[in-house]
């Protein structure tokens, strides 16, 4: 046993199908046979340890040869398939793990209430007023942002898994349905929201979640950034006081500059007051109220504390009730110095199914006209939906798993039931995220008080929006966003690895002046490009050692796995170096250690590159070789193909080498050594 090779790790336990299955599963005869040497029973000794150690299930032979068990049901009928696994579904463990109110709700107390309660009135008062500003963003009535606020926090309670998530419009939800309904209004938007909910939970069922982990950190900064300053050029103009639109960023900006006369000074001096006071209100929670020793503390200091920090918490509605309260006084005086959000469609939504055709001019639509129009925004849109809500997700998760299956499933099903009450889409803003932390949140029913409120507003407070100043609104919304801006990543990220800046500059740019969705496929292709450039170029590392018996030779590593885009780089490199540093005569070892799985191509690359070295008389090794790899390689049947499994026998092929005795016909031995 004192040739066992301690390279065999948990990573190569492999499944063993009968007693004689070789353990590289292959049939491969003896290595040492084909050397001409007889063979070592410590060798056959070290194959059978390792052929233990890599079992993980003996299954004997018989039972794939006659598929049979002891009950004659090796493989069962579909019917029988379908059966286990449907009880399979309805399991306990299953049914805690998509429901997760049932996990919960049993041991719900009162003071999980209490923390819920104060936590759902706190983000209910913060979703109303951006809820109707994130309307203005979609482009979309003011009661829409409302009618997209409660029914999602009703479905989550049940189906989320992530307590401090609260469900709603969000800046980036809003700006994604107003680049992508086109002309087709409300209608659009809800239909958006039905499509977005039906592709989130097929990803949900399908287990797509991986394809969230191909937005890569830079990218999502690039996206998020330029995401955050479309929005608050949209805003530009309600600041201003003009009366314009634009379908883009640089439209934006030039239909604002063309008409920077038209500029409403109340508006300005509203609009920037309270922003101000808005960004004031959020940095005054920090602020320390009494000396920080508890026991110098009164209770005096702690109240004070807590009501600086429910100003702070709930400013967007006291900045808004504020202004309108303001509007209303100039209005009852009959001056209209401020414009305003004018007629909010009172009561509640029609529950009805969303709409499969709408009417743009004198022209209807079908519901395949609506989809093919829409065209990569029911992709786009319910992906970046989910990201918004895995983020949030991670941000407040305290070190514990975060299930995207469940998540995915949960928003789904959040944005079908939502479009049913004529909303846009859905997910999880990372403000009210923080809000509902902040507020001691202790399981998903906080929804269930949001959205009551939304609905008390919707049905008694309506007719007071009116009074609302826009100005007011989009001062929310910048202040809101203006944290997006992600400028304090760029220097982590040029002391980490510079070229990450290349896809979040390229996916900033793209967003912004091009399309948002545009800009997420760009910054993913680059992303997938250098992916790939890594796979097609590995690292070879090239080393000139001393084996103990004096004999020179290059060690190369290749740093990753041999496939069809890289075969030819390492080839080449391992050819070059053997003729430049190894004279085309010392002996090349490949360390094969990074090697775990190679294809056809790869397998044809190290056939040609055995004869490349045959051809110049000069003895190849291959060291650390898995046997699944071996077994790739030997399906060609290269000519000389050899190895060993010690490093004994390797330092015995070296010390038989020499330029003699390297083969009379131009073949040189050519050793694996596993």
């Amino acid at each position: 046993m004192e040739n066992y090779n301690p390279s065999i790790n948990n990573s190569q336990l492999t499944l063993i199908a009968g007693s004689d299955t070789d353990l590289r599963g292959q049939g491969v005869e003896n290595p040492s046979m084909e050397n001409d040497v007889p063979a070592d029973p410590r060798r056959e000794s070290c194959l059978d340890c390792s052929r233990k150690a890599n079992t993980v299930l003996y299954i004997p032979s018989d039972k794939y040869v006659n598929g049979t068990t002891k009950n004659d049901e090796f493989k069962p009928t579909v019917k029988k398939w379908m059966m286990e696994k449907t009880s399979n579904c309805f399991t306990k463990k299953n049914l805690l793990k998509r429901l997760p109110i049932c996990a919960w709700l049993p041991e719900y107390n009162t003071t999980s209430g209490v923390s819920d309660l104060v936590a759902g009135i706190t983000v209910g008062l913060t979703v109303i007023p951006q809820a109707i500003a994130y309307s203005n963003v979609a482009g979309m009535p003011p009661q829409i942002g409302l009618y997209s606020s409660f029914m999602g926090c009703f479905i989550y309670t049940i189906l989320g898994s992530v307590k401090d998530s609260a469900i709603g419009p969000t800046a980036i939800s809003g700006l994604l349905t107003r680049e992508n309904v086109h002309d087709f209004g409300v209608d659009g938007a809800v239909l958006l929201c039905l499509l977005s909910g039906i592709v989130q939970l097929l990803m949900g069922c399908l287990q797509l979640g991986f394809l969230i982990d191909f937005i890569s950190g830079p990218v999502s900064i690039g996206f998020t950034s330029a995401a955050a300053i479309i929005i608050a050029t949209t805003q530009v103009k309600d600041i201003l006081g003009l009366s314009v639109s634009a379908s883009n960023f640089l439209d934006g900006w030039e239909n604002i500059f063309m008409h920077i006369t038209e500029t409403q000074l109340w508006d300005v001096l509203l609009g920037v007051s309270c922003m101000v006071i808005i960004l004031f209100l959020r940095k005054s929670k920090d602020f320390q109220i009494g000396p920080s020793d508890p026991k110098e503390r009164k209770p005096i200091h702690d109240f004070l504390a807590k009501s600086i920090w429910l100003i702070s918490t709930a400013r967007n509605i006291f900045v808004v009730i504020f202004c309108a309260v303001l509007a209303y006084f100039f209005e009852c005086r009959g001056t209209h110095p401020f414009k305003l959000t004018g007629e909010v469609k009172p009561g509640l939504p029609e529950l009805k199914p969303p709409p499969f055709e709408t009417t743009v001019g004198n022209k209807t639509y079908n519901f395949v006209e609506m989809t093919t129009t829409m065209g990569s925004a029911m992709i786009v849109v319910p992906l970046l939906g989910i990201l918004e809500n895995i983020a949030l997700a991670k941000v407040f998760s305290e070190g514990k798993a975060i299930d995207a299956t469940q998540e995915m499933l949960a928003i789904g099903v959040c944005n079908i039931a939502s479009s049913f009450v004529g909303s846009m889409p859905v997910t999880s803003a990372l403000s009210r995220g923080a809000v509902n932390n902040a507020s001691g949140v202790k399981t998903t029913f906080g929804g269930i008080y949001t959205g009551l409120i939304v609905i008390v507003s919707l049905h008694f407070f309506t007719p007071y929006f009116y009074y609302i100043p826009k100005a007011s609104l989009a001062a929310v919304i910048i202040a809101a966003v203006v944290f997006m801006v992600e400028l304090h990543v760029i220097k982590p990220i040029w002391r980490t690895k510079k070229t990450d800046l290349i896809p979040a500059t390229a996916t900033f740019l793209s967003c912004l002046f091009l399309r948002l969705e545009l800009g997420i496929a760009i910054g993913v292709g680059i992303n997938l490009l250098s992916l790939l450039y890594a796979s097609a170029r590995p690292s070879v590392e090239i080393e000139k050692l001393t084996a103990r018996s004096g004999i020179e030779y290059l060690l190369i590593t290749p740093d990753r796995s041999l496939a069809f885009p890289s075969v030819e780089y390492v080839r080449a490199s391992v050819s070059k170096a053997g003729v430049k540093h190894g004279s085309s005569s010392i002996p090349v070892v490949i360390d094969a250690r990074h090697i775990q799985g190679a294809d056809f191509t790869a397998a044809k690359g190290i056939k040609l590159l055995i004869e490349d070295f045959l051809n110049r008389n000069q003895m190849l090794l291959f060291f650390n070789l898995k046997p699944s790899v071996i077994g790739i390689f030997e399906g060609l049947k290269p000519k000389g193909f050899k190895y060993c499994g010690t490093y004994h026998e390797l330092e015995e092929t070296l010390q038989k080498y020499s330029p003699g005795n390297c083969g009379t016909n131009g073949t040189g031995p050519v050793v694996v050594v596993n």
